[in-house]
């Protein structure tokens, strides 16, 4: 069995808003897992959703460039906001998107690699080049939210720029998962299922009754990821799907991305590094 630390129940307790023993508890019984400890909770406690990894790691920032049919979004990691907004950083990130763009390709292995580790030896950070979208596309949009922490490219068929690029910002706010339902991974649906069924079981209500209740929280769910069946951000009387039938048009992908999402940062004691650098 993996050692449960408290460092991990301090993370579990973040992410659910649970006591600390539960959150022990249910790691002891995941065998450590976050994910399986927090569906196990969601399926004991009624917890209805629980918080992505509270220690982000990577900072950086998104960057894009749209040039005739094709579009790219690139996300370039550092250690700390400071170094994000580093101006050597920025003019390596613009080299990153540059090069993206010419090549065409989403394969960022090795991409600059130079040019990588003398700004490593410059600002005395670890810089990774962590990922890249292209789309080639008759109408290809984008949207960088003002801190440059959240990018969107999304494509078109049909409508015009200024509706891919209030497509794009609501994306980066409402973080969809899919267009539209029918698009929905049957893993995410049947993991979503399982859960509202447990949940549904302690009610004590008859079985029809339970089944009804399932397939109205999963109809509800379905809605709240898919692109189509959310309120427009600009208008939440419109939902996306009639404002797209209004211009004749349809979204045919996107990817969005947000720096550090899914990396895991160590925390750091920051009173005893310094006290061993000293020490030192």
């Amino acid at each position: 069995m993996s050692a449960i630390t408290a460092s991990m129940v301090k993370e579990l307790r973040e992410r659910t808003g649970l006591g600390m023993m539960d959150c022990k508890k249910a790691l002891v019984e995941a065998n450590g897992d976050a994910e399986v400890a927090i569906d196990n909770l969601r399926k004991s406690s009624g917890l209805k959703a629980a918080k992505k990894a509270g220690r982000v790691a990577a900072d950086g920032i998104i960057g894009t460039r749209i040039e005739g049919k094709r579009g790219v979004l690139v996300e370039v990691n550092c250690e700390t906001d400071f170094a994000a907004r580093d101006e050597s950083f920025l003019a390596f990130v613009k080299q990153v998107v540059d090069a993206v763009f010419e090549s065409g390709s989403n394969e960022v292995e090795g991409l600059l690699e130079a040019e990588r580790e003398a700004l490593v030896q410059k600002i005395g950070e670890n810089i990774s080049v962590r990922r890249a979208e292209v789309y080639e596309a008759d109408m290809v949009a984008d949207y960088v939210h003002t801190n440059g922490k959240i990018g969107v490219l999304i494509e078109l068929q049909g409508g015009s720029l200024e509706l891919g690029r209030d497509l794009a910002m609501h994306i980066a706010a409402m973080n969809p998962a899919v267009v539209n339902s029918e698009e929905a991974p049957a893993d995410l649906l049947e993991r979503e299922r399982e859960i509202y069924a447990s949940q549904a079981a302690d009610s004590g209500k008859p079985p029809e009754i339970v089944e009804k209740m399932i397939d109205g929280r999963m109809k509800k769910y379905l809605a709240e990821i898919s692109l189509v069946e959310q309120p427009f951000v600009k208008d939440g009387d419109m939902k996306i799907g009639k404002l797209l039938g209004n211009e004749n048009a349809s979204v045919a992908r996107f990817v969005r991305f947000e720096v550090g999402e899914g990396i895991e940062k160590a925390e750091v004691d920051f009173a005893e590094e310094v006290s061993q650098q000293l020490q030192g």
